[in-house]
């Protein structure tokens, strides 16, 4: 069989399958990406072939660049990752079964010589080769995530505690509802079972959550557990919250997050990628990513927890998204039962019935598979719109489904005129029926060929065999040092130059060479400012030991400032033409000149704070570590000076400040000045795949009227050609009657002229008739040809509008804009104190002080 065309939007899943007759037909099944907006149901018992069209499905979806969360409770979705395009033996030979191999008296290379060939021959029976998995491969970044193990890329809850970044005067409702589910989540990972309007439990967990939420503040373990001792609300309802829930019982349930939060085993769920869904979906470099949570490891109420954690933190990020009618993201989920039954209030089944009901506007699908159909809520299912029923164990599962889909119908305001339970009976391995409220009725149908090798469920050793070349055992990331400022320097230098000296303590603190206990005394109109130390002591210290390379002996550790020119500024870049007007802040430090009046912004470097994070006063150190304090230069000492620099601040911003921004001519976007190139990418693949549904749908309303006009016109004359068939078929046989009656009349001596006038007169209607169903059957025949034109332009011009925008990413411009005299704006110009950290270390050799930053050096 030869496959359908590439073509962005359409996903090929197999081919249409006669069930009376038990075979392939060669007519391919393409099914619209953006009918998964309305999502899927896959059911069908174990064998049915269920997880190949899964697969298939996902490959898809993959090859469209739509990115997709998975929910893997089995293990079986990780052969996503088994992509091999060179489809050589050796590349199966990691994967196959050696039990299989040996029931089929086969060596483990004997039996991945054979699954190789059977999978090259099974892909090029449906038309696919090496180059479409190659292809898949290239579309999207493929990654397992094993929550509470690092078999996989270890995943990291504490994300899921972080304030929602919803505003909450505005979306209380979904607040509460994420809260719910996360205190629901979490009491089930300690064992409780909570009601969460009757639960004291829950009612004290949600009213801490929402404390810190509402105020945007985020929450991790060790600030709940505190917080369950000493709540930050002091009634709940009309009583005081001792009273609600007494002190000592609010420790035993403390106690229990305590003891978890104090598990070894539990740490692995505090470490690895943090549970940020937008992360998940996409590459640092804008790239769709396939995100398959492995959870087969874990236990029932770990599962739970987790599940709804995911549920949660999708649900936020879904509402953060804008309204699109073309599929943007994929939820697969696949295996619900147990997280969608149908009396049961599981804390996943909320969010999973929000998703049914809300996701589609925001252009998410959601595809869920059973292979028990029996437990589970139809009521919320039918808000499904396409269902794929493969074969079924029992009666009973038959009669669930048949339910459900009915339901579904009725939903979609359709009506049932296929006989399901007849076709549901008729289904065989790999054949399904698919039901879709968009198409005019039901399909049944065979899969195509996976592309990714069907192993079957890997189990965690395997699931790190495939991982481990995908984690980098870098070590954890260590602050940026940049050269010492030149006061810290000069300590270093001297310190390095002298002996050692004896212990601190010995001699009380020792002030640095070139520094003062004591602050400069400064003209109370000069205005200074101190940076905040970002850095702490000991990331200074471990940045030493590595760019040492060995074991350092710390000696000395001192906090000291040093002056320096602080200049914070707004530049405004307009542009009307394009709606843009965006204002980006500068934060400006300089070193402390020598000679004010020669001072130039150029030796500047941009800060990543803001003037709201600058301080007022030094932060404190330890006793014996200062802070102390480094002279500053003359000139500074003086408001007049200082005021003098913000006229040169002004002109610097104006003449150095322009914005280059990204533009798409055709689709009118452009890159927002803080936007990151990833952003924008994904906000330009997503409106160039929703300019081009929406160029389809246009070209497809221009051609179906056409189309039907002809076909109505071809069901006209198919019917008059069926009239003049049977009118021919008459007038023959009246024909042949009149000839019988001649013939017998001359036998018998009658003879006459009307009997011979009327047989000539049949005979003429005959040819008539005959002339009809001739003129017929070309009309019909140059009418098919029309419609065979038309379906053919439509199809060219549909892949012209496919290419297109598949290339869109390509079709980039930039143009610079720059800020008018009035819109620059400089708000400070200060004497700014910049905080280092002095370290004396003996690295074996010799001792030596260096200085390393203590605030957020540029990148």
């Amino acid at each position: 069989m030869q496959a359908p065309p590439e073509k962005l939007g359409s996903f090929y899943l197999g081919a249409e399958y006669d069930l009376s007759a038990g075979q392939r037909l060669d007519a391919p099944v393409n099914y619209d990406a953006r009918d998964l907006t309305t999502h899927a149901i896959c059911v069908g018992m174990t064998g049915s072939g269920k997880t190949g069209l899964c697969l298939g499905l996902l490959e898809e979806a993959a090859i469209d660049k739509v990115p997709t969360i998975l929910i893997d409770p089995k293990g079986d979705i990780t052969n996503l990752l088994l992509q091999f395009p060179e489809l050589r033996p050796e590349d199966f030979a990691p994967w196959v079964n050696a039990d299989d191999a040996r029931r089929k008296g086969k060596t483990v290379d004997e039996f991945a010589a054979a699954t190789a060939d059977m999978w090259r021959n099974g892909l090029a029976d449906w038309g696919q080769g090496s180059e479409r998995i190659k292809m898949l491969q290239d579309s999207a970044d493929f990654t397992i995530y094993t929550p509470g193990s690092d078999a996989g890329l270890p995943v990291s809850i504490m994300g899921s505690l972080a304030a929602p970044g919803l505003d909450f005067a505005t979306n209380a409702e979904a607040v509460r509802e994420r809260i719910s589910g996360t205190v629901a989540a979490l009491l089930g990972l300690v064992g409780i079972n909570a009601d969460p309007v009757r639960s004291r439990e829950a009612i004290l967990l949600s009213n801490i959550f929402e404390h810190f939420w509402s105020q945007n503040k985020s929450l991790d373990l060790a600030t709940l557990i505190l917080s369950i001792q000493n709540p930050p609300v002091r009634q709940l309802g009309v009583f005081d919250v001792d009273t609600f829930f007494p002190e000592k019982d609010r420790f035993v349930l403390a106690m229990d997050f305590n003891n978890l939060l104090a598990s070894p085993s539990f740490q692995n769920w505090l470490m690895g990628d943090p549970l940020d869904i937008d992360r998940m979906m996409y590459t640092a470099d804008g790239q769709p990513r396939h995100s398959i949570f492995y959870i087969a490891h874990l236990s029932d109420s770990e599962r739970m927890f987790f599940v709804t954690l995911l549920l949660e933190n999708l649900l936020t990020w879904m509402r953060r998204q804008a309204g699109t009618t073309s599929l943007r993201a994929l939820l697969y989920f696949d295996e619900i039962f147990g997280y969608f039954p149908p009396t049961a209030e599981p804390p996943s089944k909320r969010p999973l019935l929000t998703l049914l009901k809300q996701a589609r506007a925001f252009g998410l699908g959601c595809v869920l598979v059973t292979q028990n159909p029996v437990d589970l809520d139809y009521k919320g299912l039918t808000n499904a719109g396409t269902w794929f029923i493969g074969k079924l164990q029992a009666e009973r599962d038959k009669a669930r489904v048949l339910d459900g889909l009915k339901g579904a119908i009725a939903q979609a305001g359709g009506k049932s005129g296929a006989d399901y339970d007849s076709i549901i009976s008729k289904l065989g391995n790999r054949v399904f029926l698919l039901h879709n409220v968009h198409s005019d009725g039901p399909i049944v149908f065979q899969t195509r060929w996976a592309m990714s090798y069907l192993r079957g469920p890997l189990t965690r050793p395997q699931v790190k065999q495939l991982m481990d070349s995908r984690k980098q055992a870098a070590p954890p990331p260590a602050p940026a040092v940049s050269a010492p400022p030149p006061a810290a320097a000069a300590a270093a230098a001297a310190a390095t130059a002298a002996p050692p000296s004896p212990p601190a303590a010995a001699t009380g603190p020792a002030t640095p060479a070139g520094f003062s206990a004591i602050a400069p005394t400064l003209d109370s109109s000069v205005p200074q400012v101190y940076l905040p130390a970002e850095v702490q002591e000991r990331a200074a210290v471990r940045q030493l030991s590595q760019d040492a390379g060995t074991q350092i002996e710390v000696e000395r550790v001192q906090f000291v400032y040093e002056p320096a020119i602080i200049g914070s500024g707004e530049v405004r870049f307009v542009d009307r033409s394009r709606n843009l007007n965006e204002q980006i802040d500068k934060l400006l430090l300089a070193p402390a000149p020598e000679d004010l009046p020669r001072f130039e912004w150029d030796r500047a470097e941009r800060l990543k704070l803001t003037a709201r994070d600058l301080l007022s006063r030094p932060e404190q150190a330890d006793p014996d570590q200062g802070p102390f304090f480094a002279p500053i230069p003359p000139g500074l000492n003086n408001s007049r000076e200082l005021k003098s620099l913000e006229k040169k601040l002004s002109d610097w911003l104006y003449y150095n400040s322009k914005q280059t921004i990204t533009v798409h001519k055709e689709l009118g976007l452009f890159q927002h000045p803080e936007e990151s190139e990833r952003d924008f990418r994904i906000r330009l693949r997503q409106a160039a795949r929703e300019a081009r549904d929406a160029e389809v749908d246009k070209l497809e309303r221009t051609y179906e009227p056409k189309i039907k006009r002809l076909e109505d016109k071809l069901r006209k004359e198919e019917r008059e050609l069926a009239e003049g068939e049977a009118e021919y078929s008459a007038r023959q046989q009246e024909q042949w009657v009149g000839i019988g009656e001649s013939v017998l009349g001359f036998f018998m001596g009658r003879r006459s002229t009307r009997a011979v006038s009327s047989a000539m007169s049949k005979r003429r209607m005959a040819n008539r008739a005959y002339e009809d169903i001739e003129e017929s059957k070309a009309a019909i025949a140059e009418m098919q040809k029309d419609i065979a034109e038309l379906e053919t332009e439509l199809k060219e011009a549909s892949e012209e509008i496919t290419s297109k925008w598949e290339n869109a990413l390509e079709n980039l411009t930039t143009e610079e804009i720059t800020p008018r005299r009035t819109d620059v704006n400089v708000r400070l110009v200060a004497l700014a104190w910049v905080p280092s950290w002095l370290i004396t270390i003996n690295d074996g050799h010799r001792s030596r002080t260096d200085a390393v930053p203590a605030y957020s050096v540029p990148a």
